[in-house]
């Protein structure tokens, strides 16, 4: 079947003759003869197109139109109309109809607008799952990882970003927290509308207050105005907060009834303020063990926690490190003009051997430093912070690769060599070597499979 047709027309002959010759063409057709038939109809089924008559009993073409466009948006109306009706059916086109066609019309006149439709139809379908597949990549651009931790997170942001629920963003400070963050408000249907971020540790307790609900004019000495607070600022779209274990306990309770009762009331004032607000929330500690402490609201803990994603640490996760150092080379070589930017084996190993503290930032910052200080596009090892000293030393085969070597040929030689160095002081056990490498025992049997190491 290529389609449901609901063909509304008075004329028993034309009626007869259009639903013969559509279904005959593949179609399931429902035949009206009038207006209110018709209303029906588009009440109780779902259509892929209409054709009505300009002029019928009851209820006109015009009326028709409006209350599909109404009960089924998608759906497209075709117009019936005679030579002098031509003047209102443009104008039932500029209320949504799809086309309209002139009494006396052929069948294969009918047959090509019907499938131009469809057509038109499936072409919008392909750009609708196009765009939102740019949306994706785009919300996705800035974490990089292919480790199987990374791609939980992704497919966690995937199933919730759409959704209003709350969600918690726990991991160590420089994980990328805020960035998954941003991800998820960039693919909600709030896309649009404000993402206010504020960080709990880095507000004074006297000010909290205020900054998240807002002042009336003269609530405390220097208030000269009134001031909107972010939940307002925030309206429509989310509110982050960073770091919300640092939040003050007396902050908490009033937090959680802002979340229950979606309004605020500004210092100062008596009226609640209506706010639709999507809470996302960020933290390095364990709350839960910060709520057994004392020290952080039990009840607030499982409001916010109704969707966690974990961003594990960099050390976890180590097979996304030449990825990142990809991505940041490439992005610090343009920022800097620096486009032709090699690593020497040296620096490269004691990058992928690091064990960074800091994560990502970390990761990030040593890269540009090294791009800063290199000269003539090479980033060795005297252009690396200190504490990255200690790696890389006693691992000579590393050395054996040209410094000019293409970064991706450069990333393949020395994944291989840490795979079989792995393999090697673990006496060949996979689980032993895998657990070394930071990586899970899949990931190994992957890369020992695409590079035919024995």
């Amino acid at each position: 079947m290529k389609g449901r047709i609901l063909i509304i027309e008075d004329e028993p002959g034309m009626r007869l003759g259009m639903s013969h010759f559509l279904s005959s063409s593949g179609y399931a057709v429902s035949p009206c003869e009038d207006g209110a038939d018709g209303l029906a109809a588009i009440e109780k089924g779902s259509f892929d197109i209409i054709i009505t008559d300009l002029k019928l009993p009851k209820y006109d073409g015009l009326s028709i139109l409006n209350h599909a466009k109404k009960i089924s948006p998608e759906t497209g109306v075709i117009i019936i109309t005679a030579y002098a009706e031509v003047k209102t059916a443009v104008q039932a086109i500029k209320d949504g109809a799809f086309d309209y066609i002139a009494k006396p019309f052929s069948n294969e006149e009918l047959l090509i607008t019907i499938e131009r439709f469809m057509k038109f139809r499936s072409l919008e379908a392909e750009l609708s799952r196009l765009r939102e597949s740019v949306t994706e990549k785009t919300g996705f651009e800035n974490i990089i990882g292919v480790s199987p931790a990374m791609k939980d997170v992704f497919d966690r942001i995937s199933s919730i970003a759409k959704t209003d629920v709350p969600v918690l963003i726990q991991g160590e400070s420089g994980t990328g927290k805020e960035l998954v963050a941003n991800a998820i408000h960039n693919l909600s249907l709030r896309k649009d509308k404000p993402c206010i971020k504020i960080n709990c540790a880095a507000i004074p307790e006297n000010l909290f207050e205020s900054e998240l609900f807002g002042h009336e004019k003269g609530a405390f000495t220097g208030a000269a105005e009134v001031r909107k607070g972010r939940f307002e600022r925030a309206n429509g779209g989310c509110i982050f907060f960073d770091e919300i274990g640092d939040m003050p306990m007396g902050l908490q309770a009033k937090l959680l009834r802002v979340i229950e009762e979606h309004t605020v009331t500004r210092l100062g004032g008596n009226e609640p303020v209506k706010v639709d607000v999507r809470g996302i929330y960020a933290t390095s500690k364990n709350l839960k063990d910060c709520a057994a402490a004392g020290k952080f609201r039990e009840d607030l803990f499982y409001r916010i926690n109704v969707v966690p994603i974990i961003i594990p640490p960099l050390r976890e996760r180590k097979e996304d490190i030449p990825y990142l150092i990809e991505h940041f080379l490439k992005y610090f070589g343009d920022k800097y003009a620096k486009p032709e930017l090699k690593v020497a084996p040296s620096a490269y190993n004691a990058l992928l051997s690091y064990h960074y503290p800091g994560n990502v930032r970390e990761l990030k910052h040593a890269l540009e430093r090294a791009v800063l200080l290199s000269k003539n596009g090479l980033i060795d090892f005297k252009t690396l912070p200190d504490e990255f000293s200690a790696q890389g030393i006693g691992c000579p085969q590393f050395n054996n690769l040209p410094v000019n070597t293409p970064l991706q040929k450069g990333i393949v030689f020395l994944e291989k060599q840490m795979i079989m160095n792995a393999l090697k002081e673990s006496g060949g056990k996979k689980i032993e070597a895998a657990r070394k490498l930071g990586i899970s025992r899949k990931v190994l049997w992957k890369k020992l499979k695409e590079y035919s190491i024995e």
